[in-house]
């Protein structure tokens, strides 16, 4: 069980507190001496992929999409105009 503080000494360091249970300590919180709340570090919620053939029939790619590019148009990303 984490350290604990009595309500009117968490309100007074709430910020101090909360930079040290967002360090990875546990802190209670009690009143009267009873355990009231907990205060840990919020875990980052992991990014959700989206699911595959989101964008089927929305998009459309050329047969030739990775063809070679014609001579001309390969000069011009070479800088050789």
């Amino acid at each position: 069980m984490g350290e604990i503080y009595n309500l009117y000494e968490a309100k007074t360091h709430l910020s101090k507190l909360v930079e040290r249970a967002a360090s990875g300590e546990e802190i209670i919180i009690a009143k009267s001496g009873k355990p009231l709340a907990r205060l840990t570090a919020v875990q980052a919620e992991p990014k959700k992929r989206p699911p595959p053939g989101l964008l089927k029939g929305k998009i459309w790619v050329a047969d030739d999409f990775d063809d070679p590019l014609p001579d001309e148009i390969l000069k011009a990303f070479e800088g050789d105009l």
